[in-house]
């Protein structure tokens, strides 16, 4: 699927949050899951901030593009789309919250948990809303 208008782009990258936050949301279940667990370590997802670092990538070119001459050469720069970006996983070992070894905080995870399913519910009225002026168009 080729991304040529700001509908369909926004819809992608609406659809990508929505799949983002279910992620989120199981990892904040697993979490709170095991928060008597000794020596769990919670996770967290990162996805936002790379979004962000490759939507605006997009916007810059460089003032010297280079130019291959061989196929195996390397290129000065390589450009980053945002369809590429994934959601990480990534556990945060760094911290203890109880004596035993664990560093899940139920309060803040259910907070979170909250959080993402707000985010979800915005995300699934902005989708709603890009189909309502798709159809006032459509009239």
């Amino acid at each position: 699927m080729y991304y040529t208008n700001a509908f369909e782009k926004n819809l992608s990258i609406l659809q990508r949050g929505m799949d983002v936050s279910l992620l989120r949301y199981n990892v904040i279940a697993n979490n709170i899951a095991n928060s008597e667990t000794p020596n769990f370590k919670r996770s967290v997802v990162n996805f936002e901030a790379q979004l962000k670092r490759a939507l605006d990538a997009e916007k810059v070119k460089p003032s010297f593009p280079g130019r291959l001459r061989y196929k195996r050469g390397v290129s000065f720069f390589t450009e980053r789309k945002y369809s590429d970006v994934q959601p990480k996983v990534v556990l945060d070992y760094l911290t203890t919250a109880k004596n035993n070894g664990n560093n899940v905080d139920i309060d803040e995870e259910m907070m979170n948990a909250v959080s993402t399913q707000l985010q979800y519910q915005t995300m699934l009225h902005a989708v709603n809303n890009e189909f309502v002026r798709l159809n006032l168009v459509l009239r």
